[in-house]
């Protein structure tokens, strides 16, 4: 018998993704590419995986943990644009949350958990599902996110929408040069714009793979290793990426508490609240309630019956 996973769905990288792109527009004159595109995906996703659980997991405003360890965390990021131009769509932020808003609604009416923890990143809320709350399950997290490519392992695997293809240990591996055990520790030297971290000067995947081979092994190694290494090879070898990871050891470390992701950015309150939304759920398979609502949102041309059909075996 073929074991069925949790769907994982990291919920505002999959909602952007058919937010930017998607230029449906309602009966009543509303862009909802993003919410329509959403609904769709979670049926497809449910056709391919046939999950036992369904989990949406929202943003929860952000991490105060981590910008307490850094306080220009995920700061000036910009917000994501149309990336088409259409006639009287607003591109505005408004426009997104409104969208946003029919999701939460509409799930509701159907077997899909929804997560949402105030000053609670999704990444971390994913992380502790798949390492702690969901161990003994098989799991796939829809995602583009890079940043979870370090849950990834033989029972956890990631659908990425925008590759449209699984992401496994070994395509890491391939792509990458560092085994998944040690993905984070080589973005801790590498830096991640996209939340404002600024990374070692001269240090990239592949630098980083050439120079230490170790990181290629599935045994973890840590970012003092990866110095300490640096520290020898640099007697011998006078390379700008050695001497550059010498220098910058303090970055790399904190960078590492900033990209692992562990309960030890979630409170015990946190962590309780997890808990209860995931345990405490009760399916709901409402039809009616959702084709009303799709139908004062002037949306006719979503196939709820082929829907409900996808997603009648989560529980």
């Amino acid at each position: 018998m073929i074991e069925k996973p949790v769907l994982i769905i990291d919920g505002l990288n999959l909602f952007t993704r058919h937010f930017v792109v998607n230029p449906t527009m309602s009966q009543n004159g509303h862009h909802l590419g993003g919410f329509v595109g959403f609904l769709k995906g979670i049926r497809l996703l449910s056709e391919r995986c046939n999950p036992e659980q369904i989990v949406v997991v929202w943003e929860g405003g952000g991490s105060s943990r981590r910008r307490a360890i850094f306080s220009d965390y995920k700061q000036g990021r910009r917000p994501q644009k149309l990336n088409r131009y259409y006639d009287d769509i607003p591109d505005t932020v408004g426009n997104r949350n409104r969208q946003v808003a029919l999701l939460v609604e509409a799930l509701k009416h159907v077997p899909v958990r929804q997560l949402y923890v105030t000053e609670c990143e999704a990444d971390d809320a994913i992380g502790y599902m798949t390492r702690y709350h969901y161990r003994d399950k098989k799991c796939v997290i829809v995602s583009s996110d890079k940043d979870l490519y370090q849950l990834i392992d033989k029972r956890v695997t990631q659908w990425s929408p925008g590759q449209k293809a699984y992401i496994t240990t070994e395509k890491v591996k391939q792509k990458f040069g560092v085994s998944v055990s040690n993905f984070v520790t080589a973005r801790a030297f590498i830096g991640d714009p996209s939340d404002g971290i600024k990374g070692v000067p001269h240090a990239g995947f592949k630098s980083l793979a050439k120079r230490f081979p170790e990181l290629h092994a599935e045994d973890h190694v840590s970012v003092n290793e990866i110095v300490s290494s640096a520290r020898i090879l640099s007697e011998t070898k006078k390379l700008k990426i050695l001497e550059s990871i010498v220098e910058n050891e303090e970055v790399a470390s904190t960078n590492w508490k900033l990209m692992y992701l562990d309960i030890k950015n979630l409170s015990a309150q946190q962590i309780e609240k997890i808990k209860f939304a995931l345990d405490s759920f009760e399916p709901r398979r409402n039809k009616i309630a959702l084709m009303r609502m799709l139908s004062r949102e002037g949306v006719n041309n979503f196939d709820v019956d082929s829907y409900f059909i996808a997603i009648k075996n989560c529980n």
